[in-house]
C-alpha cells in the first residue's frame, strides 16, 4: 500500500483518518519502529487516547510491532505524560502514544519516544522511520507478544511524592478536560487531595461535543471561565486532548498567561533548589528571566520545540522549563511534561500563603506578551 508522506511531521505523526493516517499506515509504522530501535526483541509501551479511530489505529500499530519481533506493554487509555513516565520509569526500549492531542475529531496521530523517553522528531529518527514505512519492505521475524498493564496508579503516586498533601486546603477547583482522556487521570488524581472539584466535560467522547480539547485557544475556555465565576472557585485548570499541556484560570475568570505560571513555578522550584538552571525559550517575556535571577537561579536561553527543549535540558541537567502554550517540563519527571506536579505546586502555594492565585502572579503583569502565534 502507499502511505501518505505528509503524516510525518516535525515532532509527531499526524493526519486525518482514514484519508491520511489509517490502519495500514499504523501497521507499517509499528514494524518500522521496531527496526529503528535496533534491538533484539525490544519492549515498546503503547498508550492511546479516546478518539473514535484510536482503537483501530492502536490495534494495527501493536500488530505491526509484534509482527516485527517486538514485545508490547499496552497501558490502554493514557495521557501522553503517563506514556512518557512508563517508558522511562520501567526502562522500556521505546514508547508510542496514539493521539492527535488538541486537533479536531477527524485527526489521529502518534507520539514516539526512544529509551529514557527521548523524543523522536524530524532530526532524531523520524526521517529514518518515514523512509522505512514508505519503502514498506520488512523481513519476517519471530512474532513478539503483547501484554496489558495498568500504570495509572503508579503514575499518580509518582506525581504525589515529595508533596505535603495534608497542607492542601479544601480549595474549589474547576477542571475542564473537554471529553478527552485526561478526565480519567484527573478524577483519580484529585481524590488524593483535599480539593473540591467541579469537573466539566468529564465523560469521554471522541466527537468533543462541547469544544475542542485545545485550551491554548481562548474560544475553548468560555465554559471554564464562566464556571469559575459561577461557583466562586479558587482557580480553574483546562487540559488539552492528551494531557501534556494545561492552562490556568484565576478566581476572577481571567486566563493566566503561561509566562506567569512559568515565572511562579521557577520561583517555587528555585526556593527549594537554589542555583539551578531554568531554560527559557526565545519567545518568553523578560519576567521569567528576572524571576529566575531574583530567585537565585541561572537562566539558559534555548530554541522552541519540545525535542530541542528536552535535549538541552538533558545536556545541561536543567531543572525546569515552561512554554507559553502550557507545556511544563521537569528534570525529575524524566525531562518531560509534568502537568500534575505544576498543579500540586500551585495549589500548595495557594493553601500555604492564603493568597488568591491572581495575587501570586500579579507582580508579573508588568511585562506584556502578545501570546503564541501559530504559523501553519
Amino acid at each position: 500500500m502507499k502511505v501518505n508522506p505528509e503524516i510525518f511531521r516535525a515532532y509527531d505523526i499526524r493526519g486525518i483518518y482514514p484519508e491520511m493516517l489509517n490502519e495500514e499506515a499504523a501497521y507499517l509504522i509499528g514494524r518500522a519502529f521496531v527496526k529503528f530501535l535496533k534491538k533484539q526483541r525490544p519492549t515498546v509501551v503503547v498508550g492511546k487516547d479516546a478518539r473514535l479511530s484510536t482503537p483501530k489505529i492502536s490495534s494495527h500499530l501493536i500488530k505491526g510491532i509484534t509482527d516485527q519481533g517486538g514485545n508490547v506493554v499496552d497501558i490502554g487509555l493514557s495521557i501522553t505524560p503517563m506514556l512518557y513516565f512508563a517508558a522511562a520509569h520501567f526502562k522500556y526500549d521505546g514508547g508510542i502514544n496514539v493521539t492527535a492531542s488538541h486537533n479536531p475529531p477527524q485527526y489521529n496521530g502518534l507520539k514516539l519516544v526512544r529509551e529514557k523517553t527521548i523524543p523522536i522528531s524530524g532530526d532524531s529518527g523520524m526521517e529514518e522511520i518515514k523512509e522505512m514505512v514508505l519503502r514498506g519492505r520488512f523481513k519476517d521475524a519471530e512474532k513478539g507478544r503483547a501484554i496489558k498493564k495498568n500504570v495509572s496508579e503508579e503514575y499518580i503516586k509518582f506525581n504525589l511524592k515529595d508533596h505535603n498533601l495534608k497542607m492542601i486546603k479544601p480549595l474549589k477547583v474547576v477542571v475542564d478536560t473537554a471529553n478527552a482522556v485526561p478526565g480519567l487521570v484527573v478524577k483519580e488524581f484529585f481524590k488524593k487531595t483535599n480539593c473540591k472539584i467541579d469537573h466539566l466535560f468529564a465523560d469521554l467522547d471522541g466527537n468533543f461535543p462541547n469544544h475542542l480539547p485545545s485550551p491554548h485557544e481562548e474560544k475553548n475556555l468560555g465554559a471554564i471561565k464562566r464556571e469559575v465565576l459561577k461557583k466562586k472557585a479558587d482557580l480553574g485548570i483546562a487540559f488539552d486532548g492528551d494531557g501534556d499541556r494545561i492552562i490556568f484560570v484565576d478566581e476572577k475568570g481571567e486566563i493566566i498567561p503561561g509566562d506567569f505560571i512559568t515565572a511562579l513555578m521557577a520561583e517555587l522550584i528555585l526556593k527549594e533548589n537554589p542555583g539551578e538552571k531554568v531554560l527559557c525559550d526565545v519567545r518568553s517575556s523578560n519576567i521569567i528571566r528576572e524571576a529566575v535571577k531574583m530567585a537565585g537561579g541561572r537562566v539558559v536561553i534555548g530554541r522552541i520545540g519540545h525535542s530541542f527543549i528536552k535535549e538541552r535540558m538533558r545536556k545541561e541537567n536543567i531543572i525546569f522549563q515552561g512554554e507559553l502554550n502550557g507545556h511544563y517540563y521537569l528534570r525529575s519527571h524524566y525531562f518531560s511534561e509534568a502537568p500534575f506536579f505544576v498543579i500540586l505546586k500551585i495549589i500548595e502555594e495557594v493553601s500555604k500563603t492564603g493568597k488568591k492565585i491572581s495575587e501570586l502572579v500579579k507582580d508579573f503583569a508588568v511585562y506584556y506578551h502578545s501570546g503564541e502565534i501559530n504559523f501553519k
